[in-house]
């Protein structure tokens, strides 16, 4: 598995506002980000996220603004991964640019609770619910893509190739 975390979930809509809110947007540090990430949709989320959860959520994740100041936030939080339904575009290209994987699945975001266990493999595309012992695909991300998350985002693997 590429990622094995607890389930944060959330509705549809969360834009990049409630991601990481304007007032935090004077800083580039990476920490200081993901100590503000969620804080205003879900203010325990810092005190409850480990790394390697992953955050479920409905339609157009990542709406609003394209700053790349929200999957910075959500990545430097120790998210491994997230599950949509959809993606706004800017937001997962993004989240792609920085490594963090993202995956867009509309049964997976149906079916997954808050709390619930989850593994994923990005190879595969497969989505698995370890607490309801439910399996979900989504399309797997292709090689090139599977090299820049890998490599730790687009900046990252354009150095690995030099």
């Amino acid at each position: 598995m590429d990622a094995k975390g607890r389930v944060h979930k959330y509705q549809d809509n969360v834009d990049t506002d409630v991601i990481i809110p304007a007032r935090y947007l004077n800083t580039k540090d990476h920490a200081e980000l993901a100590s503000h990430c969620m804080e205003d949709i879900d203010p325990d989320f810092v005190k409850n996220v480990k790394p390697g959860d992953i955050i479920v959520a409905g339609e157009n994740f990542g709406c609003g603004s394209s700053r790349e100041h929200a999957p910075i936030a959500i990545k430097a939080s120790g998210v491994s991964c997230v599950i949509a339904t959809t993606f706004a575009r800017i937001f997962y290209r993004n989240a792609i640019n920085i490594g963090l994987p993202i995956l867009e699945c509309p049964e997976a975001s149906k079916g997954i609770e808050d709390g619930d266990q989850v593994e994923v493999d990005f190879s595969k595309g497969e989505i698995r619910n370890v607490t309801k012992n439910e399996t979900y695909t989504a399309a797997p991300f292709p090689e090139f893509i599977r090299g820049i998350i890998n490599a730790g985002g687009l900046m990252a693997s354009i150095k690995e190739r030099k």
